[in-house]
């Protein structure tokens, strides 16, 4: 996978909650339904989108290049708490159905429904407000950085990644 200087193999120094779900190994999902607060999927956006300059290399694209883009607001009792963007190729026969899943959680299947899947290491990154990925997520959280995740997942050989965005209202339904 090509690495870029933002996203690094260690998570960044946060409270003990906050770095058990940015390193959870398992599926995101089932860690937030274990709170006992109500889950939920909501979808922000889905269908072709221009690649952010630090994304399309990972799927093998030039800079700027369209991908299929799906984000969704995780949601704890109707509360946001992830932003997550979820990208493939644009004509990826193998990903697109995967991604077409309206309100259902990507994470369930990803860690239950596809034993052939491969899953790369976690990256961890402190976004810089001026990241693409704050201003998809419509976040204003100033003298911030929020911690976020990407990995990038391989089935039949053909990439897809995602990048999870820990929103601070998370942090805050942990404590």
């Amino acid at each position: 996978m090509v690495q870029d200087s933002l996203w690094l193999a260690e998570p960044p120094a946060l409270s003990p909650a906050l770095v058990a779900c940015l390193t959870e190994t398992g599926s995101l999902t089932e860690r937030l339904m274990a709170t006992g607060r109500a889950f939920a999927v909501t979808v922000l956006r889905q269908g072709l989108a221009g690649g952010h300059d630090d994304e399309s290399a990972q799927l093998g694209l030039p800079k700027g290049a369209p991908q299929y883009v799906r984000e969704v607001a995780l949601t704890l009792d109707g509360v946001p708490v992830v932003f997550a963007r979820s990208y493939c190729r644009p004509d990826c026969p193998v990903w697109l159905p995967v991604l077409d899943r309206g309100s259902r959680s990507l994470g369930l299947t990803l860690f239950g429904g596809l034993p052939q899947l491969c899953r790369e290491p976690l990256h961890y990154a402190l976004l810089p407000a001026s990241h693409p990925l704050c201003a998809s997520a419509n976040l204003i959280i100033p003298a911030q950085t929020p911690p976020a995740r990407r990995c990038r997942f391989l089935l039949d050989e053909a990439p897809m990644v995602v990048c999870e965005v820990f929103l601070p209202t998370l942090e805050n339904l942990l404590s």
